[in-house]
């Protein structure tokens, strides 16, 4: 009896890790593709040198705003 509980348990929490990380893939190529539509040029030349790193700076920038004005009508 003991090992179905916690086999329920393992089950559930691997089941919501996923959906965790799901949300979270979800939010950020929302975000890049925000990027996408809004500043296409400065994206796609980031893209085509092969640096990473201002895309992620510039998606958590704006899900950083987006998070702030939802935080702003609460």
């Amino acid at each position: 009896m003991y090992t179905v509980s916690v086999r329920m348990s393992l089950a559930q929490r691997s089941l919501s890790l996923a959906g965790i990380i799901g949300i979270l893939t979800a939010v950020f190529a929302g975000g890049l593709i925000y990027l996408l539509v809004t500043q296409p040029v400065s994206t796609a030349e980031n893209i085509a040198q092969g640096e990473v790193s201002p895309i992620v700076k510039a998606v958590a920038g704006v899900l950083y705003d987006a998070l702030r004005g939802i935080l702003k009508f609460l």
